[in-house]
């Protein structure tokens, strides 16, 4: 896997382990030479992973709307920062430039993207590995949920079973570069 979308907060949160699992996915995608794709930001974690990542000499594309460049969110130090018209089109680049996907703590964009990236698997879309770090079972509630809708007959075990967890970041890089399908050639349909 040549690159990872990290989907996470533009804030810290109030556990400190959430800040300190940013900087340490950062590490690691830069020490696996993983280029990072992300928001493009530089507030809380998403500024967190992408510095750790550049400081640790890791390659770095953010993506980020104009609107948010405007009001100086946009982290300049990005190996290259893309700036896009609206929400829409960054997920889509994203999605576009990552062979595999990961869900840090965060709020509602957070899960907007990552339940997006999950329905364009589930219809086909892509093929590319899901997950969740898992950091403090910030993610807990969330997986339970999900195994409620697939008891409930509205969500297939085999889609679910897509989505990779792990609390650890290097475990979870592990676990979805064994995912069937992640090889060169992944494929995108746009």
């Amino acid at each position: 896997m040549k690159s990872v979308a990290v989907f996470c907060g533009a804030k810290h949160g109030i556990q400190p382990e959430f800040t300190t699992a940013a900087r340490e996915l950062g590490a690691v995608l830069a020490e696996r030479e993983i280029t990072l794709v992300y928001g493009g930001g530089h507030v809380g974690l998403m500024g967190e992973v992408a510095t750790a990542c550049l400081d640790a000499g890791g390659k770095v594309i953010g993506v980020i709307p104009e609107f948010m460049v405007v009001r100086e969110l946009a982290l300049e130090a990005c190996s290259e920062l893309i700036i896009v018209d609206s929400m829409h089109t960054r997920k889509a680049k994203m999605a576009e430039l990552a062979g595999g996907f990961i869900a840090m703590p965060g709020g509602f964009g957070t899960l907007d993207e990552l339940f997006e990236i999950l329905t364009w698997s589930q219809v086909g879309l892509h093929g590319k590995p899901v997950g969740l770090l898992n950091t403090g079972n910030y993610y807990d509630s969330l997986t339970k949920f999900l195994e409620e809708t697939v008891a409930a007959g509205f969500l297939a075990a085999a889609e679910y079973s897509k989505l990779q967890s792990a609390s650890d970041p290097r475990d979870l890089l592990n676990i979805l570069a064994s995912q069937p399908g992640v090889m060169e050639g992944m494929w995108w349909k746009t």
